[in-house]
């Protein structure tokens, strides 16, 4: 009948700490780069940029002409 008794209390606080524990590793991920890589990063997000829009096709502009 009696099953394994748990402390609630230390039940709690494990789950609190591994929930910390997994942000941390997100966080390191997110923010522990060099510099170096940080520029890099920026650099490829930049260029990737531009060619989007060098491909970009113009639109013709609108005139009243068109309208009658």
């Amino acid at each position: 009948m009696a099953g394994n008794v748990v402390n609630l209390n230390k039940w709690r606080k494990k789950k609190e700490r591994e929930a910390k524990a997994k942000q941390a590793e997100i966080n390191r991920a997110r923010h522990g780069r060099t510099k170096a890589q940080k520029e890099r990063e920026l650099a490829d997000r930049e260029r990737a940029s531009q060619l989007l829009e060098g491909h970009r096709l113009e639109e013709a502009p609108k005139s009243d002409e068109d309208e009658s």
